[in-house]
């Protein structure tokens, strides 16, 4: 990866579900290899599930941190419903990386709407090149690896697998090195190794 490459990224989810840190882990890996990057959080009532989403721009063509409609080459989404509203800002030929479990919304449970997260599934499905959509199970590796605590790492790997973010599981791991406490770092490697397509 050159320090001509531009990615935009928006990761997006609810409170809880590690969404900053996996940006941060992002930011940090593309500073190590001197590329420069500017990101913005927007966290909404985050401690109580609300949404949470962040722009991550890497390269050199960018003067403010925030993307508008149509800029992201990538979506990473901890939750589906999340997911489809920052679908607008996937430029064309843009790449998503999506949980295909929900949080179910105070709303959703307050009405007792049935609200699984199938019909947001289903319509990236209809929107989306089907190479330009992977749909990740993490409830599966949360259930195996006994944390819901690694949900973002499962996410993460997933991710940087596809190729679509520009950076490699190496320069990740080196950034959790210096991220994350050693007590967690054996959890998050298997959670970061856990899905490959």
């Amino acid at each position: 990866m050159s320090n001509t490459v531009n990615k935009n990224i928006v990761l997006c989810g609810v409170g809880g579900q590690g969404t900053v840190l996996a940006s941060k882990l992002i930011a940090a890996a593309a500073m190590e290899k001197g590329l420069r990057v500017m990101s913005a959080e927007t966290i909404g009532m985050a401690q109580r599930g609300g949404n949470v989403f962040s722009n991550l721009r890497i390269g050199d063509s960018m003067h403010a941190p925030l993307l508008q409609s149509g800029q992201a080459d990538v979506i990473l989404g901890f939750e589906p419903g999340e997911t489809v509203r920052m679908l607008h800002y996937l430029k064309p030929g843009g790449t998503v990386i999506t949980n295909c479990r929900p949080v179910k919304p105070t709303t959703a449970t307050l009405t007792g709407s049935s609200y699984d997260g199938t019909e947001m599934i289903a319509y990236l499905r209809e929107n989306l090149a089907p190479e330009k959509l992977l749909v990740v199970d993490g409830q599966a590796a949360i259930d195996e690896l006994g944390s819901p605590r690694i949900l973002n790492m499962v996410l993460l790997g997933a991710a940087i697998r596809t190729g679509e973010i520009g950076l490699t599981e190496d320069d990740i791991k080196k950034a959790m090195d210096r991220l994350i406490k050693p007590a967690f770092m054996e959890m998050n490697l298997k959670a970061f190794g856990f899905y490959r397509a």
